[in-house]
């Protein structure tokens, strides 16, 4: 009975970690996506030239 449980825990385990890894390469996705959004668009500064295009 033990073996049962210890193997449904450990696929219960594994199908929770391949969803939120899942999930997690799509936010990656979408950040980057905003990123090179971001930097491709970013203004110009006084004195006609690119300013930094970071923030900090």
């Amino acid at each position: 009975m033990v073996p049962i449980l210890l193997a449904l825990l450990l696929a219960l385990l594994l199908f929770g970690a391949g969803f939120a890894v899942k999930v997690l390469w799509w936010v990656a996705v979408a950040v980057l996506v905003i990123w090179l959004l971001g930097f491709l668009m970013r203004s110009t500064g006084p004195g006609g030239g690119r300013g930094r295009w970071y923030r900090w």
